[in-house]
């Protein structure tokens, strides 16, 4: 940039070359006097200015502008610029693109096109190939549908794999079962009469606590009882009543028998050896046990049938839970016939195979059932949104006429795991027939009215007949979801491993473990051989 002035001071020029052209600016001074501060002033104000100006010009030049030889042609092009104003070639691009994928969001993939493998593979194919807007988005729609059916399918995958090793035995846990079942046969100490007879009368003393556990696994009973009878205050108090099948027997009556809990009195009893079990009074469930139709529905094929593009993975995880084999044991409908089978008790609480007790229970039996039947903790009020919001909609069929008539899709549901039953109360009542009946129901639809276990009929038998109690008692979740928050489970009296990540699984959850573990003797010469859990 160059300053030119005029001898007589009238006139400067301001001239400058860039990328060759040449700009001129000539100022003529009045004839009137003006002082050298205003000029000086003036210039300086005039060399800060220009060289903006100049970069602004190469910039557009850049740009791919036409050259353009006078300032006049330089401010219609940058003023927009300037101004926010540019021209809006950009914006029509984006908009431009949205048409093509709208365009494409409607169409099917065509038949012979062959999707990269990978995105480094979709660029390679880019430079080469010079795709059109279109094909790249079918490519691209093509491909993320391809991701998502392969996502899908893996999802489906996992919860089945989930399902069979829920189902399953573990290999510790069938070696303890053999191994205590042998000693039964060999060792008379292992088969010594349970409780011993001076405390047999307590068996039906009512100013005891009496505990009822149903089930056919040995370790988890054993956590059951330790863990019960660690927490209660007065354990001396405690009977529990264990109840298991005829080929598990021998092995859970040499496991109390050789590990005696302190204090408390544990009965074993097989289901052979009470009386009342008999085939006319329990008809219904077997013909839960040999119906055709039932078997396969429990033991067939899970994924025939099924949509699975029409079904998300929680809806058929949910499906797969309901299809666990132990739905159809007797052992799972023991309950409903506890009046008949502990025909002397007054009031007892019911206590799953998967819980752990954390305090003492005692309070329980001083809890005002108003006259009804089951005391229990309703499943559709509390925190967590998945566990605890279920309705009577979550578990039947209403599309079903006998259920729409005879139901109410927003009643509460409750829950089993731990209940407080007043045997008194129920034998005035007809729940046991009433679970007969809908069984029955259900068998005659084809399993159509609900498939969820032993639960459902037991919302109907039970209807009027629940009192709801404290969550406190009962923490429900922690063997289907792994976002349990620890703090809940360490205040809560009874936690329940319901669903299919048992704690004694491989597939349980790691962080939620420990509060069921700590109450296996891993010292125990039968666990240790049996290497449970490593």
């Amino acid at each position: 940039m160059q300053l030119h002035f005029s001898p007589s001071m009238r006139s400067i020029t301001i001239s400058s070359s860039s990328n060759g052209f040449v700009d001129l600016m000539k100022i003529k001074v009045a004839a009137r006097h003006i002082s050298y501060r205003t000029l000086f002033h003036t210039i300086l104000i005039l060399a800060f200015l220009l060289p903006f100006v100049f970069i602004l010009t190469a910039v557009v030049t850049l740009e791919g502008v036409n050259k353009c030889s006078s300032f006049d042609c330089l401010g219609r092009r940058l003023g927009p610029k300037l101004l926010g104003r540019g021209d809006n070639s950009g914006q029509r691009l984006v908009k431009d693109f949205y048409k093509v994928l709208n365009q494409v969001s409607t169409e099917e993939i065509p038949d012979g096109l062959k999707l990269p493998e990978s995105f480094s593979q979709l660029v390679s194919e880019m430079r080469n190939k010079k795709y059109s807007t279109k094909e790249f988005a079918l490519i691209m729609k093509g491909m993320m549908e391809r991701s998502e059916r392969e996502i899908r399918e893996s999802k489906f995958s996992e919860l089945m794999n989930k399902h069979f090793a829920a189902s399953s035995i573990p290999k510790g846990i069938h070696c303890l079962s053999l191994r205590l079942t042998d000693e039964y046969s060999s060792n008379a100490h292992a088969r010594r009469q349970l409780p011993s007879p001076e405390l047999l009368p307590m068996l039906s003393n009512n100013s005891y606590y009496h505990f009822i556990v149903s089930t056919d696994n040995i370790l988890a009973a054993s956590v059951v009882v330790t863990s019960a009878v660690q927490s209660f205050l007065k354990p001396e108090k405690i009977v529990f009543h264990v109840i298991t099948d005829k080929k598990t027997y021998a092995g859970m009556h040499s496991w109390f028998a050789l590990n005696p809990v302190s204090r408390a009195i544990v009965e074993v009893k097989g289901v052979h050896q009470f009386d009342w079990l008999t085939r006319e009074n329990v008809p219904v469930l077997e013909a839960v046990e040999n119906h055709n139709s039932i078997r396969n529905y429990y033991h067939g094929n899970h994924i025939a049938g099924a949509n699975l593009s029409e079904i998300t993975p929680r809806i058929f995880a949910s499906k797969l839970q309901a299809r666990s084999p132990k739905y159809i044991s007797l052992l799972n409908h023991l309950r409903i016939y506890l009046p008949e089978l502990f025909p002397n008790l007054d009031k007892v609480v019911f206590l799953d195979d998967d819980i752990v007790v954390q305090r003492d229970l005692s309070p329980l039996w001083e809890i005002d059932l108003g006259g009804k039947v089951n005391g229990a903790v309703e499943t559709c009020k509390g925190d967590d949104e998945w566990v605890m919001s279920k309705r009577f909609r979550n578990y039947f069929n209403f599309s079903h006429p006998l259920i729409a008539k005879n139901l109410n899709p927003d009643e509460c549901a409750w829950a089993y795991g731990m209940n407080i039953f007043d045997l008194r109360a129920w034998r005035r009542t007809n729940i046991r027939s009433t679970y007969h009946a809908w069984l029955k129901e259900n068998l005659k639809s084809n399993l159509t009215m609900w498939k969820l276990g032993t639960l459902p009929p037991a919302l109907i038998a039970f209807k009027g007949h629940v009192q709801a109690i404290d969550p406190y008692w009962h923490m429900l979740g922690l063997g289907y979801q792994n976002n349990t928050k620890i703090e809940n489970v360490q205040k809560a009296a009874v936690i329940h491993y319901n669903g299919q990540s048992k704690p004694w699984l491989q597939i349980g959850f790691e962080h939620l473990r420990p509060f069921w573990s700590k109450y296996v003797s891993y010292s125990n010469e039968f666990i240790s051989n049996c290497h449970i859990l490593e």
